[in-house]
């Protein structure tokens, strides 16, 4: 997987739109897409893709799309829900162009996670479906191990997040684990690669010894676990990729007319928490069009994360300090991103063929804190979801008058992944093994949600 990385965020590093453009810049002659997509005819996959967008920090599920307007003041948001284009669905007004989309669209209201570090953002469960303790690998990992290869130049797995260094001491939530080495994280700007794929000259960059001596840098990282063949295979493949006119030209987003590139929004300088003497970040609206990009090219699976919604209130004196002022700014924002990259997929044919997963780690407390903010909560969020073929136009699963515990038997993200997996063309019954040998299926609980089939 590729794996984008710059300034430093709460939740996720960035790669701006400069070295998105400089990157694209040092594959000499780019081919097209028409060309990338006749390449991808010869693949053997099914054309199935997906991308996960993980809203780092946990949005509030009652301030977006799971609002209790009747509930106590102290419950409530400010904002008001609006109708949306299905009948008896109604989502936060700052939320206008998915309202207006709403039947391309799929909400899950009873989403339970399951992670036991309640004061802790742990993405686990937004990558494989389970918290870090069970050691599970990440979606990408898996379908770059059970699927028949891509195209040799584009890489199976795409990450254009970096985790915050707090996750990453521990375990990284998109580290391959069993399921091998060779479907490790691979980075086309990171520590050991920015080097050499944006400062080469193009002529050095069919140099293999050159090549192989920066990469040496990420062989020396290879998990021990993995053997000597491993190692070689992920070096091959990485050298593949940074020397690929096709990877390089879906990341060239100069190729974008203005038109589209004005759809997305612009990349933006914001300062998501008010934490004293706190530097801005950056607002990547880049990614969510790279990602369009990367899954047109033929990568079955792009990660992303967005934003930093850990919104627990006023840190620091000042007005815009609270949950409110916050999700105002940031919502906009990724209503108008997300309802793009949904219009331009639909516009390209693709709608059907790619399944777009935003989420985050958890939800928020139903009840304002004395910050004038929302705390973690575990015990319900949401998921939204767009094509992949299903049955879209729906608000799937209820929660109580005040969004604190689903109505029934909630939704997990394990569900979520058996969904993926569907819509993949994976079984999620089948089985590889762990590091012990021990066969473990990819899901324990392979039930998709119906609602969307």
């Amino acid at each position: 997987m590729l794996e984008f990385s710059s300034r430093t965020s709460q939740h996720c590093n960035g790669v701006s739109r400069r070295d998105i453009l400089r990157l694209g810049a040092a594959g000499g002659s780019l081919l097209t897409l028409p060309n990338l997509l006749r390449a991808r005819e010869h693949t053997g996959r099914s054309g199935k893709s997906v991308i996960l967008i993980h809203m780092a920090g946990g949005p509030s599920q009652l301030d977006s799309y799971d609002l209790k307007p009747d509930a106590p003041v102290e419950y409530r948001s400010t904002f008001r829900p609006i109708a949306t284009s299905v009948p008896g669905v109604e989502i936060s007004e700052l939320l206008p162009r998915q309202a207006q989309m709403m039947d391309q669209l799929a909400i899950i209201r009873d989403l339970q996670f399951h992670n036991e570090l309640p004061f802790d953002h742990d993405p686990h469960e937004v990558f494989s479906g389970y918290p870090p303790k069970y050691r599970r690998p990440p979606l990408g990992a898996i379908v770059s191990r059970v699927q028949p290869p891509v195209a040799r130049a584009l890489p199976p797995y795409v990450s254009l997040c970096q985790h915050r260094a707090s996750i990453t001491e521990r375990l990284h939530p998109e580290d391959p684990l069993y399921a091998g080495t060779g479907h490790r994280p691979f980075a086309p700007i990171s520590r050991d690669l920015e080097n050499l794929q944006v400062e080469l000259p193009a002529k050095r960059l069919a140099d293999r010894a050159e090549l192989l001596r920066r990469l040496d840098g990420i062989r020396r990282e290879i998990d021990q676990r993995g053997d000597m063949r491993a190692m070689d295979e992920f070096t091959s493949r990485a050298l593949a990729m940074v020397t690929s006119p096709e990877v390089l030209s879906a990341l060239d987003i100069t190729r974008e007319p203005a038109e589209v590139l004005a759809r997305y929004g612009p990349d933006r300088e914001y300062y998501p928490l008010s934490f004293p003497g706190r530097k801005p970040d950056m607002w990547l609206t880049t990614k969510f069009l790279v990602a369009r990009r990367l899954v047109e090219a033929g990568v079955p699976v792009v990660t992303m994360n967005i934003g930093s919604w850990d919104h627990h209130g006023v840190l620091s004196n000042g007005p815009q300090s609270g949950i409110f002022p916050r999700i105002q700014q940031e919502l906009p924002w990724f209503d108008q991103a997300f309802a793009a990259l949904v219009t331009d997929l639909k516009e390209r044919g693709l709608l059907n063929d790619v399944l777009v997963v935003a989420w985050g780690e958890m939800g928020r407390t139903p009840k304002i804190n004395r910050q004038a903010g929302r705390d973690h909560w575990q015990n319900s969020g949401f998921a939204l979801l767009a094509g992949g073929g299903l049955k879209t136009g729906q608000a799937i699963g209820a929660t109580d008058r005040l969004a604190a515990h689903p109505l029934g038997n909630p939704h997990t993200p394990e569900h979520v992944f058996a969904t993926i997996y569907r819509h993949l063309g994976i079984n999620p019954s089948q089985a590889i093994p762990d590091f012990t040998g021990r066969p473990r299926h990819l899901l324990d609980d392979t039930e998709p949600i119906r609602e969307l089939l």
